[in-house]
């Protein structure tokens, strides 16, 4: 199945669970109708910033507009997985592991080019980020207490605040764990 038909599906699926028009959804997501209903029908490419408005506007982890895998077990090489990029900043981000029902953790590889900042509206409250730096170097966190980070480097901060990514160095390779509460 492909990437844009498990979108697709699962923002149907969301809206539908929240008792939305396909209108009043995009009102709340501040999009364009004809583009939610493009995505809805599996023929838009979005972008991280469209994905994170409709799951802010749904008030559901990003996650959630993914299908969560069947398997207890999955190997992703690092030249695969569903990428999403940024308008803001050479910024891709790939969703790696979707968190089980119970729980709510997820995890993304990043891959980050110096140039720009990608700025990150607050997540719900209580939402956590784990950053842990592969290579390159990184300028992260939320905006009153971004730190610069090395390979090796860990950074645990809130991100139910607004927060940026800023690589530093080209083919900056970022492991980020976004836990929220259930």
């Amino acid at each position: 199945m492909s990437p844009n038909i498990i979108i697709a599906a699962a923002i149907r699926r969301e809206r539908e669970l929240a008792q939305l028009t396909l209108s009043a959804l995009a009102e709340k997501a501040q999009l364009a109708k004809s583009t939610l209903s493009q995505l809805e029908a599996g023929k838009g490419n979005p972008n991280v910033e469209t994905l994170w408005a409709i799951a802010n506007a749904l008030n559901i982890p990003f996650s959630s507009l993914f299908e969560s895998a069947s398997s207890h077990s999955a190997l992703i090489r690092a030249s695969e997985g569903v990428s999403l990029s940024s308008e803001q900043s050479d910024f891709t981000t790939v969703l790696l592991d979707k968190c089980p029902p119970d729980r709510r953790r997820d995890l993304y590889r990043i891959m980050l080019k110096p140039g720009s900042v990608r700025q990150s509206e607050p997540h719900p409250r209580g939402t956590v980020e784990h950053a842990f730096l592969c290579c390159g170097r990184l300028r992260l966190g939320p905006i009153d207490d971004v730190a610069e980070i090395g390979p090796g480097d860990y950074y645990r901060y809130s991100s139910d605040v607004a927060h940026s990514y800023e690589a530093l160095a080209e083919d900056t390779l970022l492991l980020l764990v976004m836990d929220s509460p259930r």
